[in-house]
Protein backbone atom coordinates (compact mmCIF):
# COMPACT_ATOMS: atom_id res chain seq x y z
CA UNK A 1 0.00 0.00 0.00
CA UNK A 2 2.91 2.23 1.00
CA UNK A 3 4.55 1.80 -2.63
CA UNK A 4 1.02 2.38 -4.55
CA UNK A 5 0.55 5.92 -2.25
CA UNK A 6 3.83 6.58 -3.15
CA UNK A 7 3.54 6.08 -6.91
CA UNK A 8 0.15 8.20 -6.69
CA UNK A 9 1.89 11.69 -5.26
CA UNK A 10 5.14 11.27 -7.30
CA UNK A 11 2.46 11.30 -10.40
CA UNK A 12 0.37 14.11 -8.11
CA UNK A 13 4.03 16.06 -8.13
CA UNK A 14 4.73 15.23 -11.49
CA UNK A 15 1.77 16.90 -13.12
CA UNK A 16 1.00 19.79 -11.15
CA UNK A 17 3.96 20.94 -11.54
CA UNK A 18 3.73 21.39 -14.94
CA UNK A 19 1.33 24.51 -15.01
CA UNK A 20 2.94 26.02 -12.07
CA UNK A 21 6.14 25.90 -14.24
CA UNK A 22 4.78 27.33 -17.18
CA UNK A 23 3.09 30.23 -15.04
CA UNK A 24 6.29 30.91 -13.48
CA UNK A 25 8.44 30.97 -16.97
CA UNK A 26 5.10 33.37 -18.62
CA UNK A 27 5.51 35.79 -15.35
CA UNK A 28 9.35 35.77 -15.96
CA UNK A 29 8.57 36.82 -19.58
CA UNK A 30 6.07 39.01 -18.78
CA UNK A 31 8.47 40.83 -16.42
CA UNK A 32 7.03 39.88 -13.49
CA UNK A 33 8.73 40.25 -10.06
CA UNK A 34 10.86 37.76 -8.24
CA UNK A 35 8.62 37.82 -5.63
CA UNK A 36 5.35 37.42 -7.70
CA UNK A 37 7.29 34.02 -8.62
CA UNK A 38 8.15 33.14 -5.56
CA UNK A 39 4.44 32.98 -4.53
CA UNK A 40 3.50 30.72 -7.35
CA UNK A 41 6.40 28.53 -6.58
CA UNK A 42 5.41 28.60 -3.00
CA UNK A 43 1.77 26.97 -3.76
CA UNK A 44 3.36 24.30 -5.44
CA UNK A 45 5.60 23.61 -2.82
CA UNK A 46 3.30 23.69 0.19
CA UNK A 47 0.92 21.57 -2.38
CA UNK A 48 3.81 18.94 -2.96
CA UNK A 49 4.23 19.00 0.94
CA UNK A 50 0.30 18.80 2.04
CA UNK A 51 -0.01 16.10 -0.68
CA UNK A 52 2.01 14.09 0.79
CA UNK A 53 -0.46 14.16 3.98
CA UNK A 54 -3.14 13.16 0.88
CA UNK A 55 -1.36 10.24 -0.50
CA UNK A 56 1.02 9.44 1.94
CA UNK A 57 -0.20 10.06 5.69
CA UNK A 58 2.78 12.22 6.33
CA UNK A 59 1.73 14.54 8.65
CA UNK A 60 4.14 17.85 9.96
CA UNK A 61 4.27 19.18 14.02
CA UNK A 62 6.21 22.51 14.10
CA UNK A 63 7.70 23.98 17.23
CA UNK A 64 9.04 26.91 17.90
CA UNK A 65 8.02 28.67 15.23
CA UNK A 66 7.00 31.92 17.53
CA UNK A 67 11.62 31.62 17.80
CA UNK A 68 11.31 33.23 14.43
CA UNK A 69 12.42 37.42 13.69
CA UNK A 70 9.73 39.42 13.29
CA UNK A 71 10.15 42.71 11.13
CA UNK A 72 9.02 45.36 14.03
CA UNK A 73 10.41 43.81 16.66
CA UNK A 74 14.01 43.55 18.41
CA UNK A 75 16.04 42.28 16.16
CA UNK A 76 13.50 41.12 13.52
CA UNK A 77 15.09 43.85 10.92
CA UNK A 78 18.53 41.81 10.63
CA UNK A 79 19.00 39.24 7.81
CA UNK A 80 18.52 35.50 8.48
CA UNK A 81 20.25 32.69 7.80
CA UNK A 82 18.30 29.54 8.53
CA UNK A 83 20.43 26.32 9.04
CA UNK A 84 18.15 23.12 8.54
CA UNK A 85 18.71 19.31 9.21
CA UNK A 86 18.89 17.67 5.92
CA UNK A 87 17.55 13.63 5.40
CA UNK A 88 14.81 14.24 3.09
CA UNK A 89 13.96 15.69 0.12
CA UNK A 90 10.32 16.33 1.84
CA UNK A 91 11.98 19.67 4.00
CA UNK A 92 12.86 20.84 0.45
CA UNK A 93 9.26 21.35 0.01
CA UNK A 94 8.60 22.17 3.18
CA UNK A 95 10.49 24.72 4.59
CA UNK A 96 9.00 27.67 2.01
CA UNK A 97 5.92 26.10 2.75
CA UNK A 98 5.86 27.10 6.67
CA UNK A 99 8.00 29.99 6.61
CA UNK A 100 6.24 33.33 6.84
CA UNK A 101 9.28 35.08 4.69
CA UNK A 102 10.45 34.50 1.19
CA UNK A 103 13.49 31.95 1.17
CA UNK A 104 16.49 32.09 -0.97
CA UNK A 105 17.86 28.24 -1.16
CA UNK A 106 21.40 27.56 -1.62
CA UNK A 107 21.29 24.77 -4.35
CA UNK A 108 23.88 22.61 -6.91
CA UNK A 109 23.45 24.09 -9.97
CA UNK A 110 22.93 20.22 -11.88
CA UNK A 111 19.19 20.91 -10.19
CA UNK A 112 18.68 23.45 -12.98
CA UNK A 113 18.69 20.09 -15.60
CA UNK A 114 15.58 18.50 -14.00
CA UNK A 115 12.86 19.33 -16.49
CA UNK A 116 10.27 21.59 -15.50
CA UNK A 117 11.34 21.47 -11.36
CA UNK A 118 14.69 22.67 -12.55
CA UNK A 119 13.12 25.18 -14.70
CA UNK A 120 11.15 27.10 -12.00
CA UNK A 121 13.68 27.46 -9.34
CA UNK A 122 16.24 28.81 -12.42
CA UNK A 123 13.58 31.27 -12.68
CA UNK A 124 13.27 32.53 -8.90
CA UNK A 125 15.98 34.93 -7.11
CA UNK A 126 17.99 32.08 -6.03
CA UNK A 127 21.69 30.58 -5.72
CA UNK A 128 22.96 28.12 -8.13
CA UNK A 129 26.27 27.32 -7.53
CA UNK A 130 29.24 24.82 -9.08
CA UNK A 131 30.49 22.69 -6.03
CA UNK A 132 33.79 22.59 -8.25
CA UNK A 133 34.17 26.19 -8.44
CA UNK A 134 35.53 25.99 -4.42
CA UNK A 135 36.75 29.54 -3.50
CA UNK A 136 34.50 31.06 -6.78
CA UNK A 137 30.92 29.24 -5.83
CA UNK A 138 31.87 30.53 -2.29
CA UNK A 139 32.29 34.10 -3.01
CA UNK A 140 29.19 33.47 -5.38
CA UNK A 141 27.03 33.07 -2.38
CA UNK A 142 28.47 35.77 -0.56
CA UNK A 143 28.07 37.99 -3.03
CA UNK A 144 24.09 37.26 -3.43
CA UNK A 145 23.32 35.94 -0.08
CA UNK A 146 24.05 39.64 1.01
CA UNK A 147 21.91 41.25 -1.79
CA UNK A 148 19.32 39.30 -0.98
CA UNK A 149 19.43 39.38 2.42
CA UNK A 150 19.79 42.80 1.85
CA UNK A 151 15.75 43.22 0.47
CA UNK A 152 14.64 40.67 3.15
CA UNK A 153 15.09 37.60 2.01
CA UNK A 154 16.08 34.79 4.23
CA UNK A 155 18.63 32.19 3.04
CA UNK A 156 18.38 28.75 3.68
CA UNK A 157 21.33 26.43 4.07
CA UNK A 158 21.78 22.75 4.53
CA UNK A 159 25.10 22.63 6.76
CA UNK A 160 25.78 18.82 6.08
CA UNK A 161 25.92 19.74 2.46
CA UNK A 162 23.91 16.44 1.69
CA UNK A 163 20.92 14.65 2.86
CA UNK A 164 22.19 12.35 5.93
CA UNK A 165 20.61 9.20 6.63
CA UNK A 166 18.27 8.79 10.24
CA UNK A 167 20.48 9.11 13.04
CA UNK A 168 23.36 9.93 11.54
CA UNK A 169 25.18 13.49 11.66
CA UNK A 170 27.60 14.25 8.57
CA UNK A 171 30.19 17.37 8.56
CA UNK A 172 28.79 20.74 9.30
CA UNK A 173 30.27 23.20 7.14
CA UNK A 174 30.73 26.96 7.77
CA UNK A 175 29.98 28.53 4.59
CA UNK A 176 26.96 29.28 6.09
CA UNK A 177 27.65 31.14 9.15
CA UNK A 178 30.78 32.93 7.36
CA UNK A 179 28.18 34.27 5.02
CA UNK A 180 26.17 35.21 8.01
CA UNK A 181 29.15 36.89 9.69
CA UNK A 182 29.88 39.00 6.67
CA UNK A 183 26.49 39.95 5.78
CA UNK A 184 25.57 40.88 9.59
CA UNK A 185 22.48 38.59 9.70
CA UNK A 186 21.49 36.01 12.51
CA UNK A 187 20.99 31.94 12.14
CA UNK A 188 18.22 29.97 13.18
CA UNK A 189 18.91 26.23 13.15
CA UNK A 190 16.18 24.34 12.60
CA UNK A 191 16.07 20.25 13.73
CA UNK A 192 13.78 17.90 11.02
CA UNK A 193 12.92 14.29 11.46
CA UNK A 194 11.98 13.61 7.78
CA UNK A 195 13.69 10.34 7.22
CA UNK A 196 11.44 8.80 9.53
CA UNK A 197 8.35 9.14 6.88
CA UNK A 198 10.60 9.88 3.74
CA UNK A 199 13.82 8.19 3.89
CA UNK A 200 16.94 9.39 2.31
CA UNK A 201 17.06 8.56 -1.38
CA UNK A 202 13.98 6.38 -0.75
CA UNK A 203 10.69 6.19 -3.41
CA UNK A 204 8.64 4.64 -0.91
CA UNK A 205 7.28 7.06 1.80
CA UNK A 206 6.05 5.97 5.32
CA UNK A 207 2.56 6.99 7.22
CA UNK A 208 3.94 9.06 10.27
CA UNK A 209 4.86 12.40 12.05
CA UNK A 210 7.71 14.66 10.81
CA UNK A 211 8.74 17.19 13.55
CA UNK A 212 9.98 20.38 12.78
CA UNK A 213 11.88 22.55 15.76
CA UNK A 214 12.98 25.85 15.30
CA UNK A 215 15.30 26.98 17.31
CA UNK A 216 16.43 31.00 18.40
CA UNK A 217 18.10 33.21 16.73
CA UNK A 218 21.64 33.44 17.24
CA UNK A 219 23.42 36.66 16.88
CA UNK A 220 26.69 36.53 14.76
CA UNK A 221 28.35 39.77 15.46
CA UNK A 222 31.10 39.05 17.04
CA UNK A 223 31.47 35.34 16.53
CA UNK A 224 34.05 33.22 14.77
CA UNK A 225 32.50 30.82 11.99
CA UNK A 226 33.82 27.87 12.97
CA UNK A 227 32.89 28.32 17.05
CA UNK A 228 28.85 29.82 15.67
CA UNK A 229 28.71 26.88 13.07
CA UNK A 230 29.87 24.44 16.40
CA UNK A 231 26.85 25.25 18.51
CA UNK A 232 24.43 25.54 15.47
CA UNK A 233 25.41 21.94 15.20
CA UNK A 234 24.76 21.05 18.97
CA UNK A 235 21.74 22.67 19.01
CA UNK A 236 20.51 20.70 15.88
CA UNK A 237 22.12 17.19 17.31
CA UNK A 238 20.83 17.28 20.45
CA UNK A 239 17.33 18.57 19.28
CA UNK A 240 17.26 15.69 17.11
CA UNK A 241 18.33 13.38 19.49
CA UNK A 242 14.84 14.70 21.72
CA UNK A 243 12.57 14.81 18.43
CA UNK A 244 13.76 10.51 17.25
CA UNK A 245 15.01 9.17 20.31
CA UNK A 246 14.72 5.57 18.99
CA UNK A 247 17.25 6.73 15.50
CA UNK A 248 19.55 7.60 18.21
CA UNK A 249 19.51 4.93 20.66
CA UNK A 250 23.27 3.82 21.64
CA UNK A 251 24.97 6.47 19.99
CA UNK A 252 27.69 8.93 22.12
CA UNK A 253 26.64 11.68 23.88
CA UNK A 254 27.37 14.89 22.19
CA UNK A 255 29.84 17.03 23.86
CA UNK A 256 29.15 20.62 23.74
CA UNK A 257 30.87 23.61 22.35
CA UNK A 258 32.35 25.59 24.80
CA UNK A 259 29.96 28.67 23.10
CA UNK A 260 27.10 26.98 24.15
CA UNK A 261 28.28 26.28 27.27
CA UNK A 262 29.30 30.08 27.56
CA UNK A 263 25.89 31.25 26.40
CA UNK A 264 23.98 28.18 29.05
CA UNK A 265 25.96 29.94 31.89
CA UNK A 266 25.12 33.22 31.12
CA UNK A 267 21.23 32.64 30.79
CA UNK A 268 21.70 30.82 34.56
CA UNK A 269 23.23 33.92 36.16
CA UNK A 270 21.11 36.00 38.14
CA UNK A 271 20.15 38.99 36.14
CA UNK A 272 21.52 38.13 33.48
CA UNK A 273 18.30 38.37 31.48
CA UNK A 274 18.45 42.01 32.74
CA UNK A 275 21.96 42.95 30.25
Amino acid sequence: MSLLRSILHTLFMGLTVIPYTLTILLLRVCGASSRARYVVARRWLKLSADSAGWFCGIKVRTQGMENLPVAGQPGGDKGVVLLCKHQSTFETFLMPAIMPTPLAYVFKKELLKIPFFGWSIGSLDMIHIDRKDGSRAFHKVVEQGKRLLGQGIWVIMFPEGTRIARGESGEYKTGATRLAIMAGAQVVPIAVTSAKCWPRKAFVKRPGIVDVSVGKPIDSKGRKHDELMAEVEYWIESEMRRLDPEAYAGKPALQAPAAAVAAASAAAEPGAAAH
